[in-house]
């Protein structure tokens, strides 16, 4: 077998392979699909899915294949002739062979049946030597050594994770497989797997999205001090309790430890504050521990680190779905998250981070809920109600995102005075104290409309408005919002 021309990532050492061994390629294959190119124009199409240059292990055999796609993309005829123009063109015929190499390839084969599996045996040689690339990339990583070994390992699950993700491009799938496929989805949990939807724990926000799907992308925003952090953990919450799902937290803003105090406030109905200086009375303590073990036996995982990317976030997740499985990612917030790649503006650099997002939730087929901050236009604006427009360096969230939420509380901008002002003809002290408005301002699959809910400020936690019936949660201290 011929080694020369090999593409360049493929020019390292050899240390580490069986005696005389090459990495894993078939020049027959290549040449076959040259070949079928030149005798089928129908080839074109059915090999342009499955296999690119790049895959190639021949270098001269990729640069073939490449003028084969720019004639196909020109819509012109594919022939040794406009081959051999298209090669020259870019100055790499004399490099390739010549004509006579064009022609030597083209009368070893006959027929191009066949060609999708010569296809495949190119992109899966390919996957097995960029696999090859990254161990000893990741060899490389390991002998280095250094003291974040969490690092060495958060880039070695990249490398490969990567990897995955080229390798699970789609195809078309007849639409009856697709309706099949529906049909057979069981409508309740089987065999401890959940069902397609995740649902939010809200009766009216699941009666109009039908829960969270998977693959969706959920953006949920607000202002400032609203209760983005605090709806989150009830949604963690609730899945996590309500349908014993696997659910991943990453908080760029607060610790785990704080988050884990908030949770437990809200579930025993205990000031933050107070549970924190231990200052509670023992039908409390009572409360305390219930929630405790409540909380103690769900699959929430929380990682608080400070800097994430959204390949650092695919690793660790794709580690936690192979050791527990995963139904839910939580991210708060979008904004924090930094980019793996280059973008000259922040908004910019915003977009890239919403596209990866969604192609996240797509790839580990889980809902992904991002929290994402307001611009301060909603501010100056009466009433503060926010809208899509309000999406703060939105670039493309609105686009990717398959449901935007919006949490909207009126009484954080009016007291009940400036409120009873606003609204003479209302009689009585009506100020919608302890409500909040979650407002599904898009909704790609299903209607869009306003939900009320219960927001119980002294927990930070959001409620329907038909209290739980729990014995534990019977007796409420202190003012819970509602006259």
């Amino acid at each position: 077998m011929v080694i020369e021309g090999r593409p360049s990532q493929l020019r390292q050492s050899l240390e580490g392979r069986p005696a005389g061994g090459l990495p894993p390629h078939d020049i027959s294959a290549e040449e076959a699909v040259v070949a079928a190119l030149l005798l089928d124009e129908d080839t074109f199409v059915r090999v342009l899915p499955i296999v690119q240059p790049e895959d190639f292990y021949r270098e001269q055999n990729g640069w073939i294949y490449e003028a084969c796609l720019a004639l196909g993309e020109r819509n012109e005829r594919i022939t040794v002739p406009t081959i051999a123009h298209e090669l020259d063109r870019v100055g790499r015929l004399d490099s390739v062979g010549g004509e006579p190499y064009l022609v030597e390839v083209a009368g070893k084969y006959f027929t191009a049946v066949g060609v999708e599996a010569h296809a495949r045996i190119i992109a899966r040689d390919s996957l097995y030597r960029r696999l090859i690339g990254a161990a000893q990339q990741i060899a490389q990583l390991a002998y280095a050594g250094g003291p974040d070994v969490a690092r060495v390992l958060g880039q070695a699950e990249t490398m490969l994770l990567g990897l995955r993700t080229a390798e699970a491009a789609g195809d078309f799938h007849r639409l009856r497989e697709l309706l099949d496929a529906f049909l057979e989805q069981p409508d309740e949990d089987e065999d401890g797997a959940l069902a397609e939807s995740i649902r939010s724990g809200f009766m009216d926000l699941d009666a109009l999205l039908g829960g969270f799907k998977r693959g969706d992308l959920v953006i949920l925003a607000a202002r400032t001090g609203v209760g983005k952090t605090s709806l989150l953990l009830n949604l963690a919450r609730n899945a996590a309790v309500g349908q014993h799902a696997t659910v991943a937290v990453f908080s760029l803003e607060m610790s785990g430890e704080q988050l884990a105090m908030r949770l437990l406030s809200a579930e025993a109905d205990v000031e933050m504050a107070r549970l924190r200086l231990g200052r509670h009375t023992e039908q409390e303590e009572h409360r305390v521990m219930h929630a405790h073990g409540v909380l103690g036996g769900t699959n929430i995982f929380i990682d608080d680190s400070a800097v994430l990317t959204v390949p650092e976030i695919r690793a660790k997740c794709r580690r936690l779905q192979a050791e527990h499985g995963l139904d839910l990612v939580v991210v708060d917030y979008l904004q924090l998250l930094h980019g793996s790649g280059r973008a000259d503006t922040r908004t910019n650099e915003i977009s890239q981070i919403s596209r990866a997002l969604k192609e996240l939730a797509r790839e580990l087929n889980t809902p992904v809920i991002a929290a994402a901050q307001l611009s301060r236009a909603v501010e100056s604006r009466h009433p503060h109600i926010p809208m899509l427009s309000d999406l703060r360096e939105s670039g493309s969230i609105e686009q990717d995102a398959d449901i935007v939420t919006f949490i909207y509380r009126e009484d954080v901008y009016l007291t009940p005075d400036e409120w009873q002002a606003q609204n003479p003809d209302v009689s009585g002290n009506q100020h919608p104290s302890g409500l909040a408005q979650i407002i599904v301002a898009k909704h790609r699959n299903g209607p869009t409309g306003t939900v009320t809910v219960r927001f119980r400020n002294r927990t930070a936690s959001f409620q329907d408005l038909l209290l739980r019936a729990d014995p534990a949660f019977d007796a409420f201290d202190g003012d819970d919002g509602f006259d």
